[in-house]
């Protein structure tokens, strides 16, 4: 992924923005800020997730998660190679 263009600080008040406005949409309030509206919807939701309780132990344990699996997938692939070499001295055609 490429570096962002916006700061931290921008995004938050982005999301401030778009939540203090009343009946606003993610278009008009990302018209307003010279963003993608899909930009600024992503924001507010990421926002949202942070804010929930246990969201940084949850994240850690989905990254977690994510690394172990690819683990097994390259354990499993480990796996495979070992046995199709074996089988493939132990074959006499």
């Amino acid at each position: 992924m490429g570096t962002s263009k916006y700061s931290p600080e921008f995004r938050a008040d982005a999301v401030a923005l778009y939540r203090a406005t009343p009946g606003g949409s993610y278009a008009s309030v990302a018209k307003d800020l010279g963003v993608n509206h899909e930009t600024l919807r992503v924001w507010v939701r990421d926002a949202e997730q942070a804010a929930r309780p246990g969201a940084g132990e949850a994240s850690a344990m989905e990254k977690e998660n994510r690394q172990l699996r690819a683990r097994v997938k390259e354990l499993e692939r480990e796996i495979l190679r070992r046995a199709a070499k074996y089988f493939a001295g132990e074959t006499s055609w």
